[in-house]
């Protein structure tokens, strides 16, 4: 609960900073998937997804380092595909989502990289351990709905990798997998 409120309380002091010339929008929550896959013993990739996806961005499109993301996910909506695989994620000896039920990620600092890419560092917030974990972003789009030309859509895709082992998911090798992860992100968030 503690990183949680730090997560909060930091995104709300960046986002007082970002707030006089960035756009802030809502994320989309069904337009919102967040997906993970990793080496399953070398014969293939397991993969994941996770289904209950929410948070805020502020968006500079002037200045693209003032802006800043908080994503926050329900660990609990974890598939797998596999009923038992999933019950076994959320068990203490990986996500432990009894105690840790939210997985978050505020970032720190945004660097552009192109007219429509940047890198985004940020804390991700992890079965109660936080590490900085780096985001390949590319914004997409944004545009009015073509049914609604008052309700502003933008959408933004993500990729990034971190090892299970940084926040203590040391079960994941007794089980042939990772420990390296894969994150798959795509975002549609509407301009409030």
């Amino acid at each position: 609960m503690k990183q949680v409120a730090f997560a909060a309380v930091l995104f709300s002091g960046l986002n007082a900073q970002a707030a006089f010339a960035a756009d802030i929008y809502e994320i989309d929550p069904t337009h919102a998937w967040v997906s993970f896959k990793t080496n399953h013993a070398g014969w293939s990739n397991a993969h994941g997804t996770f289904k209950a996806v929410s948070g805020t961005i502020a968006f500079d499109k002037n200045d693209v380092a003032k802006s800043n993301i908080f994503l926050k996910i329900d660990a609990n909506s974890i598939d797998t595909n596999f009923e038992q695989r999933n019950s076994d994620l959320k068990s203490p000896d990986f996500l432990n989502v009894a105690e840790f039920p939210e997985i978050t990620f505020t970032s720190t600092a945004v660097e552009k990289t192109g007219d429509k890419t940047a890198k985004v560092t940020g804390g991700l917030s992890l079965a109660g351990t936080v590490k900085p974990v780096v985001l390949d972003v590319i914004w997409n789009a944004e545009s009015p709905l073509p049914w609604d030309a008052n309700t502003i859509k933008t959408g933004f895709s993500a990729t990034g990798k971190f090892s299970g082992l940084d926040f203590g998911i040391n079960k994941l090798t007794d089980f042939g997998l990772g420990p390296d992860l894969s994150l798959d992100i795509d975002i549609e968030a509407i301009k409030k």
